[in-house]
Order: structure tokens, then C-alpha cells, then sequence
């Protein structure tokens, strides 16, 4: 006997009004519910962790990118490397070797002058007389007191010599010898005294002729004809003349300390000057003043110059070439890096990122760029244009790698 398989009840719905045909529809099983409800919290977790994640790397990003964003960026250069330094280049300004104001000994009325300004005279040639009428006349007066004062001498050796043979037979005293000796002693002091007088107002008179002291030419003239010269002691004597040689001139330079080797007494010395391109003049460096000025850090030194010609004029501004002993390296860098501060010139350098404030010591001054003594290398970065706001530590960025650029 068979028995017919057992069949699972199906559960069915009522179809609603109108509704056509039979649509048969299944019932979902519990477990699978529980899965996708699973599978949708999942997914929602899914959707708010990568929502958070983004969000957060998007702030880390945003904050890496506003610190980078406060790193200043800075343009940089290297330092050139300069050819061996063989003579330094220095300003200058000549003057005459024998430089004199002309002043009257005597007081008086200019009667005549003899040679203006630019004239060249001699040693000893008459420049300029002056009457003095005042002095003529006590000079007068006092050869008039020397005559007496010589005839007072005369009587008096007369009258000593007297008094002396007359002692030595008792016809007189001693008393009145020795008297009449005295007076002998006084009148020929006063005789003398007198003819000093006569010396000093001499001299005087002499002055009225006022003489060049050396060979030269008069650049200046102060006086003219009928002019009070008063040369008294207690009055500011006025310059009548001014004189100067030039036949060997001196010019004085300022050397740098760093380039003070270069100022050995008997080096030679060429200068150049702007009026004569193409020209140089020789010239021997004389003496230093062995002292270093502790206003400028330089060494005062005298070149001197042959001038036979006259071409070069007292006062020109010249260019007095030096040579070095030995060569000397440098570095160049542009002017605008230097930093001036109350620590003393530096420059600022990026080095591993950070800015380094570096003291330097500069030689020459080209206008556009300056020569760097000490203080830097060739293989490091400096700042242009830095900022007063930079210091030591400050973290920086470049914004280009120069050629020839060392790596940071």
C-alpha cells in the first residue's frame, strides 16, 4: 500500500479586488531577515567610517598645508668665488708737498703785490712790500739812542781809565775809582741794550718785504694795495698769501685692516684718475702711520708722487692701485643680503631648512655687490631681501636653487 507523500501547506493571500490573475506570494524566513539587517547596519557603518576618515584626513591635510603655507619663502643666491686678489683698488686725494698761508711780520699799509693767484714764483722772489711808517720812524729814533748811548761809553772809558792811573799815585780814592769802573760797566750795558733795539726794529723794517719760502704757486691772494695790515699780538693775523709745491705731490690713502700687509714703506703704487683715461701716474709709498684707526679699521698711508709738469692739481681725487704680498681669495655676493644690526654686519644663510644669522667682514664695495673677506662659503645659501623680522631658528623655505647651487 502506498502512501502519497506528504505536501508543506502554502500560504496564500486573498487577492484584492480587481486584481487579475493569481500571483502567488512566498513568505521570507526569520534568519534571513536577521542577514540583512546585518548586512545593512554594516554597510551603514561602513559608509559613516569612511564619512569620519575622509573628513579627518581632509583636516590633516588642510592644517599640513596651512603650517607649510606659514613657512616663509625665501629667494637665495650663492656666493661667487672671486679671482685671486693680486692689488687692492683705494680712493685718495693728493696734496701739495709743501702746503704755507703767507702772513705779514709787520703792521702796516700793503704799498705793492707782485704775483696773483696761480703764478708760479721761485724761493726768495718779492711777493708783496708794506709801508710802515711807524716802525721807520722808532727805528729812528732808536739809532738816535744808540749814538747816545755810545758817546755815554766813550766818556766813560775816559773816564775809568783816569780814575785808574790817578789811584796808583794817591791823587784820588779808591771809593771813586771803583765808582767811576761802575758806571763804566752801566753805560756799556745800556749801549748794548740799545743797539738790540736797533736790531729788533731792523728786522722789523725788513719785514715790510714779504718773500716766497719756497719754489711754488701762490693760490690765493687775500690783500690788496692800500690794505691795513695789522700784525699786531693781541689781533687774528689775516693771510695775505697762500703758496703751495707741487712739483712732488703727496696722497693719502686709507687702507682697509685686512689689506694693511699691502702698506710696506718703499712699495710702489700706481694711480689713476678719472680725467686722464688710460693714464697712470708712479708713485712710492713712503710711510704709515703704524696705528690703526679704531674709528675706521684703516691705516693711514703716504704715497708720493713725481709732478715736474703740474698736470696733477693739489686736491684731485685719484684711485691709488696697491699690490698685495700674497694672493688673496674672496667670495662676492649682492648688496641687498647684507643685514645691518646692532651685532655688526651679517647675512642670513638657510642651512637644513633653518635661517642662520652669520657675522661677515666685507673688502671692496663694487656698488651692486659687495667682496666678502670672511664669514662665508661657497656652498651656502644666502638670503636676498631678508626681512627685519628674521632671526636664528626661523624655519624657511627657498624658492629656487641658483645654478651651481650646493644642496641644503
Amino acid at each position: 500500500m502506498t502512501t502519497s507523500p506528504k505536501s508543506e501547506p502554502i500560504e496564500t493571500k486573498a487577492i484584492p479586488p480587481g486584481a487579475s490573475g493569481f500571483q502567488p506570494q512566498i513568505a521570507i524566513h526569520p534568519q534571513r531577515a536577521l542577514l540583512f539587517a546585518a548586512a545593512a547596519i554594516s554597510a551603514l557603518v561602513v559608509l559613516l567610517y569612511s564619512g569620519i576618515h575622509s573628513r579627518i584626513a581632509a583636516e590633516s591635510l588642510l592644517s599640513k598645508r596651512t603650517e607649510e603655507a606659514a613657512v616663509p619663502t625665501v629667494a637665495v643666491v650663492f656666493p661667487k668665488e672671486g679671482a685671486p686678489t693680486q692689488e687692492i683698488v683705494l680712493p685718495g686725494s693728493t696734496q701739495a708737498f709743501s702746503d704755507a698761508p703767507i702772513y705779514a711780520r709787520t703792521s702796516g699799509y700793503l704799498k705793492r703785490w707782485y704775483f696773483d693767484i696761480g703764478a708760479r714764483v721761485k724761493s726768495g722772489q718779492l711777493l708783496a712790500e708794506i709801508e710802515t711808517p711807524e716802525v721807520d720812524q722808532q727805528l729812528q729814533q732808536a739809532r738816535a739812542d744808540l749814538e747816545t748811548a755810545q758817546a755815554n761809553l766813550n766818556l766813560a772809558k775816559i773816564t775809568a781809565s783816569r780814575w785808574q792811573e790817578l789811584v796808583s799815585t794817591g791823587s784820588v780814592s779808591q771809593q771813586e775809582t771803583d765808582q767811576a769802573v761802575s758806571n763804566l760797566s752801566a753805560v756799556k750795558a745800556a749801549a748794548e741794550s740799545s743797539a738790540a733795539n736797533v736790531r729788533r726794529l731792523e728786522q722789523l723794517q725788513s719785514f715790510e718785504k714779504i718773500y716766497a719760502p719756497f719754489d711754488g704757486i701762490v693760490t690765493a691772494r687775500n690783500t690788496d694795495i692800500g690794505a691795513l695790515i695789522d700784525a699786531g699780538v693781541g689781533s687774528q693775523p689775516r693771510e695775505l698769501f697762500h703758496m703751495a709745491a707741487t712739483r712732488m705731490l703727496r696722497v693719502y690713502v686709507s687702507v682697509p685692516e685686512v689689506y694693511s700687509r699691502a702698506a710696506r714703506s718703499g712699495a710702489h703704487a700706481t694711480l689713476t684718475l678719472d680725467e686722464f683715461p688710460g693714464q697712470t701716474l708712479h708713485g712710492t709709498l713712503v710711510r704709515n702711520a703704524n696705528s690703526i684707526d679704531i674709528a675706521s679699521r684703516t691705516l693711514l698711508v703716504e704715497v708720493d708722487v713725481d709732478n715736474p709738469t703740474g698736470e696733477l692739481l693739489p686736491g684731485a681725487y685719484v684711485f691709488a692701485h696697491l699690490q698685495l704680498p700674497d694672493q688673496t681669495h674672496s667670495l662676492t655676493v649682492p648688496s641687498n643680503t647684507l643685514i645691518f644690526r646692532k651685532e655688526g654686519l651679517q647675512v642670513g644663510v638657510v642651512r637644513n631648512g633653518k635661517a642662520e644669522l652669520v657675522g661677515v667682514k666685507i673688502g671692496h664695495d663694487y656698488g651692486n655687490s659687495v667682496e666678502i673677506l670672511f664669514g662665508l662659503q661657497p656652498t651656502d645659501a644666502v638670503i636676498l631681501d631678508p626681512s627685519d623680522s628674521l632671526v636664528t631658528g626661523m624655519s624657511l623655505k627657498m624658492a629656487g636653487k641658483p645654478d651651481g647651487g650646493a644642496k641644503q
